[in-house]
C-alpha cells in the first residue's frame, strides 16, 4: 500500500508517530536502541558501548522501556534489555544506513543538520 493509497494519517497516528520520534532524537537513546538491534545487552554492557555513565543509561532505557520499545527480563542476578519493536529495530537501521554514507563521506552532509 503506497502513502498515496492510505491518505493523510489519522491524528492518534501522528501523535504516536511523533513520540517515538521524540524519544529517539536524544542521540544516546538512538545508540542505545541501535545496540539492542544487535542483541540483547545488560545495562552495564550499555554503557560501556555508548560512552555514557550507568545512570544516564538507566534512566534512558526506563523512558524507552515506558514507551513499549524496549523490554527487560532477569537472567539470574543480571537484568537483559532487548528492542520491543521490531518496526522501529527496522527503521532505526533504515535510517542509520542512508545517512552513514552521507555523513562520513566529505561534503555530504544534511543540509541545515549538524555541525
Amino acid at each position: 500500500m503506497t502513502a498515496a493509497e492510505i491518505g493523510d494519517p489519522p491524528a492518534a497516528v501522528l501523535a504516536e508517530a511523533a513520540a517515538a520520534f521524540g524519544l529517539l532524537s536524544s542521540p544516546p537513546r538512538l545508540h542505545i536502541v541501535w545496540v539492542l538491534a544487535q542483541g540483547e545487552c545488560d545495562v552495564t554492557s550499555l554503557a560501556e558501548r555508548v560512552g555514557s555513565a550507568l545512570p544516564a543509561v538507566s534512566q534512558h532505557l526506563a523512558k524507552l522501556k515506558l514507551a513499549g520499545l524496549v523490554r527487560s527480563r532477569r537472567e539470574g542476578r543480571r537484568v537483559v534489555y532487548l528492542v520491543d519493536d521490531r518496526d522501529i529495530v527496522a527503521m532505526v537501521r533504515d535510517l542509520i544506513g542512508c545517512l552513514t554514507p552521507r555523513v562520513t563521506e566529505p561534503g555530504e552532509r544534511l543540509r541545515g543538520l549538524g555541525d
